[in-house]
């Protein structure tokens, strides 16, 4: 059996039409250890050198906690409002032919070329008290820039666009004559969506919202112009290991950095696992 199995590997290594397999392969393991690995091997190394004590320590910190606290819940709650709405304008863009759809389709790639500088203070002029849209708030003792509202109406810019260019291109695959004969066999709009178009885009609406998940968590610079940076209320992760930077405190940092590498790999790999289990669900490969 062994020299059939054998057997087989060589004649399918041989019948394939896509040459070139070892050496893509080994390039693609030397680029991922190079730009990925290794960088983040040494910071778990750098963060080793501490000591278990060290890194309780700094894990359990009040200040560090609640960075942490603000950084995933903010990129959480945003990336759940991304995966409602960008399904919506998905929809729109790929059902519908009206004037202006391909400059509404471009609108939506804005936030991938724009600054993310530019969009902080951008957001932070117009939701800030005196701003065109927090002014109308502000009445109402709403207060939405320098705050954790602010912080998720930045992750929301930046993160729509993962989730609407993951969802559409599944959705222009989809053929309106399911939709069609779903409404022929007494389907209303409800239960085509739910029962008939929703279980094809699953996946894709969970990749979307881990790629917005995932960016929300690590944004920077769309951030801390509209968060304030306030301990304790709205200062981010990130701008706290920017902090311990620049107090020479390296081992806080590493600290930190390993913290939120931890956490984000344990989120991404349990999105992975719902997605897998979608795909099996619905009979997707």
């Amino acid at each position: 059996m062994s020299n059939n199995t054998s057997g087989n590997r060589w004649k399918w290594r041989q019948s394939s039409v896509i040459p070139g397999f070892g050496l893509t392969f080994g390039y693609t393991v030397t680029y991922l250890f190079l730009i990925i690995l290794i960088p983040l091997g040494g910071l778990v190394w750098s963060t080793a050198k501490l000591g278990f004590a060290d890194f309780i320590t700094i894990a359990t910190d009040s200040r560090t906690l609640n960075a942490l606290r603000v950084s995933f819940g903010t990129a959480f709650i945003a990336a759940l409002v991304n995966a409602f709405f960008g399904v919506i304008v998905a929809w729109v863009l790929t059902r519908y032919r009206f004037p202006g759809r391909r400059f509404v389709d471009a609108i939506v790639d804005l936030p991938f070329a724009l600054p993310t500088a530019v969009a902080g203070i951008a957001l932070t002029t117009l939701y800030a008290n005196r701003g065109w849209v927090g002014s109308l708030f502000e009445p109402f003792g709403i207060k939405i820039a320098f705050t954790p509202t602010g912080i998720v109406i930045a992750l929301i810019f930046i993160g729509l666009p993962f989730v609407v260019r993951t969802v559409q291109p599944v959705m222009e695959e989809i053929d309106r004559q399911v939709e069609e004969v779903a409404a022929t066999l007494g389907a209303n709009r409800f239960q085509t969506i739910t029962r008939v178009l929703l279980p094809s885009l699953t996946p894709a609406i969970l990749t979307g919202f881990a790629l917005a998940f995932a960016r929300g968590v690590g944004e920077y610079g769309s951030v801390i112009f509209i968060a304030g940076n306030i301990p304790y209320v709205s200062e981010i992760a990130p701008l706290l290991i920017v902090i311990r930077l620049e107090e020479f405190n390296y081992a806080g940092a590493t600290a930190i950095a390993t913290i939120m590498l931890i956490i984000s790999f344990a989120m991404l790999f349990l999105i992975n696992l719902i997605q897998a289990w979608s795909r099996k669900r619905y009979g997707y490969v």
